[in-house]
C-alpha cells in the first residue's frame, strides 16, 4: 500500500502538507477490510541560524515561524523575540529548511555556546546534544513568577474542550497539543504537532509574537509530563504547566526547583497538584 497523493492546503508552508490520506486495512477476528486514513504528516526541519546549521527536527510543518521562536527560547539562543530578525521556511525535496536571523547578541552567543547535535529522526528534545549531566542541574534555569490562584472550574473547562480546538488530531488522531488558557478556562492560543516538545515550542513562539502577557493563565499540554517539557515551560517563563498524565519525578523536582505550577489531570477527572509554591485553589 502506497500514500495516496492526497493532502490538506492549510499549511503555513507553501507545498508542505500536515496530512496525508493513505490506504489502510481494518482488522477484525473474521475478515480485512480496506479504508482511507488521514494521518499526520512529519516532516525534516533543518534549522539554521544566520546560515549555519544546527540542528534536524522531525515535525508538522505548520506554524513554523511560532516553532522557530519557541525552539530558539528552548535552546537558550534568543532571550527574547527581538532577538530574532527574521525567519523563512523553504520547502526542499528531502523536508524544510528554517533559517533564521538572528540579532548581533544572540548570534554571538550562539556561536560561542555552538555544540555538535545528532538529531536526525527524534522530535524536538530539551536534553539532546548537551556535553555534560551538570547542564541538566535545576539551578541552571530560572525561577518563574509563582502562578495566580488557579480556578478548579477553570482546569475543568479547558482541559474538556481543548479537544475542539485540535483540528489537525481530530483528522489524523496523530497529533499533540498545547494550549495558553487565562484565569477563566478561555483559550488563547493553541498550536499542534506531531511532537510534544515542537507543539510547545510553537505554543511559546506564537505567544511571543502575539505579546500574550504569561502572568495569568495556565499552559496545557495532550501529552506526558516530562523533564524537557518542564524545563521548555519554566525558560519560555510560563507559571502553571497542566498536563493531561502523570510527570515523573524529575518534572516533579525541577518544577519545584524553580517554583514551577505543575498540575495534571487524573484518571477521575480531578487534579493533582504536584508542585505550586504559591498554590491556591479557587
Amino acid at each position: 500500500m502506497t500514500a495516496a497523493l492526497i493532502s490538506n492546503s492549510a499549511s503555513e508552508t507553501p507545498g508542505a502538507a500536515t496530512w496525508r490520506s493513505v490506504s489502510a486495512l481494518s482488522l477484525n477476528a473474521e475478515d480485512a477490510t480496506p479504508r482511507g486514513l488521514d494521518v499526520a504528516e512529519e516532516t525534516p526541519l533543518a534549522v539554521r541560524y544566520n546560515g549555519v546549521p544546527h540542528a534536524v527536527m522531525m515535525g508538522t510543518p505548520l506554524d513554523l515561524e511560532d516553532f522557530a521562536v519557541g525552539f530558539s527560547i528552548a535552546e537558550g539562543i534568543a532571550s527574547s523575540i527581538d532577538d530574532l530578525k527574521s525567519v523563512v521556511a523553504t520547502p526542499r525535496e528531502d523536508g524544510i529548511t528554517i533559517d533564521v536571523v538572528l540579532a548581533a547578541a544572540a548570534l554571538h552567543r550562539c556561536l560561542a555556546r555552538r555544540r555538535v547535535r545528532a538529531l536526525r529522526g527524534q522530535t524536538s528534545c530539551g536534553i539532546c546534544g548537551i556535553e555534560d549531566l551538570e547542564q541538566l542541574a535545576p539551578a541552571e534555569l530560572p525561577r518563574v513568577r509563582p502562578a495566580q490562584t488557579t480556578d478548579c472550574a477553570a482546569l475543568r473547562r479547558a482541559a474538556e474542550t481543548l479537544r475542539d480546538r485540535q483540528p489537525l488530531a481530530a483528522r489524523t488522531r496523530g497529533a499533540h497539543a498545547a494550549a495558553w488558557v487565562n484565569p477563566f478556562g478561555e483559550f488563547a492560543l493553541v498550536r499542534e504537532d506531531v511532537g510534544r516538545h515542537n507543539a510547545l515550542d510553537k505554543l511559546v513562539g506564537a505567544a511571543l509574537r502575539g505579546k500574550v502577557d504569561f502572568s495569568g493563565g495556565f499552559c496545557l499540554i495532550t501529552s506526558r509530563c516530562s523533564y524537557e517539557m518542564v524545563q521548555k515551560a519554566v525558560l519560555a517563563g510560563i507559571p502553571a504547566l497542566v498536563a493531561i498524565s502523570a510527570p515523573t519525578a524529575l518534572a516533579v523536582r525541577v518544577a519545584q526547583a524553580t517554583h514551577l505550577t505543575l498540575i495534571t489531570l487524573d484518571r477521575k477527572e480531578n487534579f493533582i497538584v504536584y508542585a505550586a509554591p504559591d498554590f491556591t485553589p479557587a
